[in-house]
């Protein structure tokens, strides 16, 4: 029986609940320090189940204990941005936060899988895998999925195609120097290089780099979670029915991309054990480079910790 846990019951981990739920993931079980909110949350998810008639169980609760043998711990606990700020900005009371989470976790799921959301994402999941002590394979950050998904919907939004036709991947750390990767973009299986001005391309690719941010402007009082929470459980998904899925995601690379002993969104294998393999893709000198300044001011994040 498949179990996973999400910690934090804010909007992206009670959307990510809801999803787990529509998926008939057997169990789902939400944690969060507040009293009262995971357990609501999840009492309203499960009478959702009967409309959408799936069986799942869904717990809330504020006790860790209740994680158990989790299959796969999602990490969504943290403070979010607020319009100004940046991801960056969130690291100090952030870190205070996983610090507090990550020993729980793996006291009652020492064989999860972990994916971490919280920002500064490539920062916090490195701090996670410090803590966990848990293998490489075992510790993910839940970032290319998302950022992604916003270059293919810009995309298909500027041609007026389906988002089915169009193929995207971002490298690099979740943050303003993300790394779009326009060389590996295709629309219908023609290059965007083809069908786009370059700069109409570069003003899609610094809206895919704001694109949290031009959320967080329009709602005031949070960010996004729609988004999110459907990303993260594509890799939830990929991980528990062992898919063999190639998603964006940050792992710890150890010579990969000539990167080393940092954490780092590019395309992964993921199955039931987690990372199966990376996927090491050919870059232009361009892309080189705006990897390189990505993983630069990964690495000053990183020294904050």
């Amino acid at each position: 029986m498949a179990k996973v846990t999400i910690v934090g019951a804010g909007n992206v981990g009670s959307q990510v609940a809801f999803y787990a739920s529509l998926k008939e993931i057997e169990e789902v079980v939400l944690i969060d320090i507040v009293e009262g909110m995971p357990q609501g949350k999840a009492l309203d998810i499960l009478q959702a189940t009967a409309v959408s008639r799936v069986n799942s169980k869904i717990i809330g609760s504020n006790d860790y204990l209740m994680s158990k043998n989790s299959d796969v711990v999602v990490v969504t606990a943290g403070l979010p941005r607020k319009p100004g700020m940046s991801r960056d900005d969130l690291i100090e009371v952030n870190a205070r936060i996983i610090k507090a989470v990550v020993p729980e976790v793996i006291k009652y799921s020492p064989e999860a899988v972990l994916i971490i959301v919280t920002n500064p994402l490539d920062a916090m999941v490195k701090l996670a895998y410090d803590l966990s002590g848990f293998s490489k394979s075992k510790v993910i950050g839940m970032a290319g999925v998302l950022d992604t998904a916003r270059f293919r919907t810009f995309i298909a939004q500027e041609l007026n195609v389906s988002v089915k036709e169009v193929e995207a991947v971002v490298l690099g750390g979740h943050g303003d120097l993300m790394v779009p990767l326009v060389n590996h973009c295709t629309v219908n299986g023609k290059p965007i290089s083809e069908l786009l001005s370059g700069e109409k391309i570069e003003e899609i690719v610094n809206r895919v780099r704001n694109g949290g941010a031009e959320i967080v402007k329009l709602l005031k009082t949070g960010s996004a979670f729609f988004a999110p929470g459907l990303a993260i459980m594509e890799m939830v998904e990929a991980i528990i029915k062992d898919e063999k899925k190639v998603l964006p995601c940050s792992v710890l690379l150890e010579g990969e991309y000539g990167i080393d002993g940092l954490f780092i969104g590019v395309p992964v294998k993921l199955g039931k054990r987690g990372v199966e393999e990376i996927i090491e893709l050919e870059l232009s000198n361009s892309e080189k480079e705006a990897l390189a300044k990505s993983v630069e001011h990964t690495q000053e994040l990183v020294g904050k910790l």
